[in-house]
C-alpha cells in the first residue's frame, strides 16, 4: 500500500481538532496565539503575500472519504474508525452514502488523500434547512503530514460531484470577528434556521495553508438538539427533494 496512504483497520485520527480564536467558546481545547489571531483579525497585521479567508462553519459530524492504494474509497470517521462499523446511525448513513455515490466522488481524490467534511444528516445544535447535500467538504488533505489543499483547490476537485463547500464570507486582508460575523448574517449561508455555529479563518500564501482557526459563538450549546439531552427522538435533516 502507498505509504502515504491512511492504513485499513488501524484507528489512525484522520483529522485533528482545528485551534480556536480567542473569544470562542473553546471548552478545552487549544486556542492560537495572540500573535498568530492578529494576523487573522488586525489589518494592521496584514502580511505581503498572505491571503485571510473567512468561511462559515457548520454544525454536524466531522467525517472522512480516504481514497487507498487501489483507488477505493472509504468512509471513516476523523477519529479513524469506519464508519459502516459504528454504533452511530448517521455515521452508518454517511457510509451508505459514500457507498451509493462511489462513482461520482472518486474523481475527486488522489490515492492517499482524504477529503474531510460536514455530515449534517443528525441534527447536532444548529438546524438546518439544507439547499444541498448533507456532505459538505471543507478540507482535502494529503500524506503523512495531513497537508490541506486551499480553499480554491478543494473547490476545484469537488466541482464535478455537485457538492458544496463552506460558504466564502470573506477573502482578503484580516477581519475582525465581529465584522466576520455580520457578513455571515443571522443565519448564515446554509439554511441554518438557529444562529450559525461560527466561522473558519484560514491563512493562505504562495498556494499552501499556513495557519487555520476557528471561531464558535461564546453561547453555542453542543448538541442542544441530540436525544440524549432533550429526551425526545432524533431529527435528521433533509436533502432537497427527500422526504426523509
Amino acid at each position: 500500500m502507498d505509504a502515504a496512504a491512511p492504513r485499513a483497520g488501524r484507528h489512525r485520527r484522520l483529522y485533528g481538532s482545528i485551534p480556536h480564536l480567542p473569544g470562542s467558546r473553546a471548552a478545552s481545547d487549544r486556542t492560537i496565539s495572540p500573535a498568530q489571531a492578529r494576523r487573522c483579525l488586525d489589518p494592521r497585521a496584514s502580511r505581503d503575500g498572505e491571503v485571510v479567508i473567512v468561511q462559515e462553519k457548520l454544525d454536524g459530524s466531522c467525517v472522512a472519504i480516504v481514497k487507498d492504494a487501489s483507488g477505493r474509497l472509504e468512509a471513516r470517521g476523523r477519529e479513524g474508525r469506519l464508519a459502516s462499523e459504528s454504533g452511530n446511525e448517521a455515521r452508518r448513513m454517511f457510509a451508505s452514502w459514500v457507498a451509493a455515490n462511489e462513482e461520482r466522488l472518486a474523481g475527486a481524490l488522489e490515492p492517499g488523500e482524504v477529503l474531510v467534511g460536514e455530515w449534517l444528516a443528525l441534527v447536532h445544535g444548529t438546524r438546518y434547512e439544507l439547499a444541498h447535500e448533507r456532505f459538505v467538504p471543507f478540507d482535502l488533505v494529503r500524506g503523512e503530514e495531513r497537508v490541506r489543499a486551499c480553499v480554491d483547490e478543494l473547490r476545484a476537485r469537488i466541482a464535478e460531484t455537485g457538492l458544496a463547500s463552506p460558504a466564502v464570507i470573506h477573502r482578503g486582508a484580516p477581519i475582525p470577528i465581529d465584522a466576520a460575523s455580520a457578513l455571515l448574517g443571522a443565519h448564515g449561508r446554509h439554511g441554518a434556521l438557529d444562529p450559525p455555529e461560527g466561522l473558519v479563518y484560514r491563512i493562505e500564501r504562495n498556494g499552501q495553508v499556513v495557519l487555520i482557526a476557528k471561531w464558535v459563538r461564546p453561547d453555542k450549546v453542543d448538541g442542544s438538539y441530540l436525544p440524549e439531552n432533550t429526551g425526545r427522538d432524533a431529527l435528521y435533516h433533509r436533502e432537497p427533494g427527500s422526504s426523509s
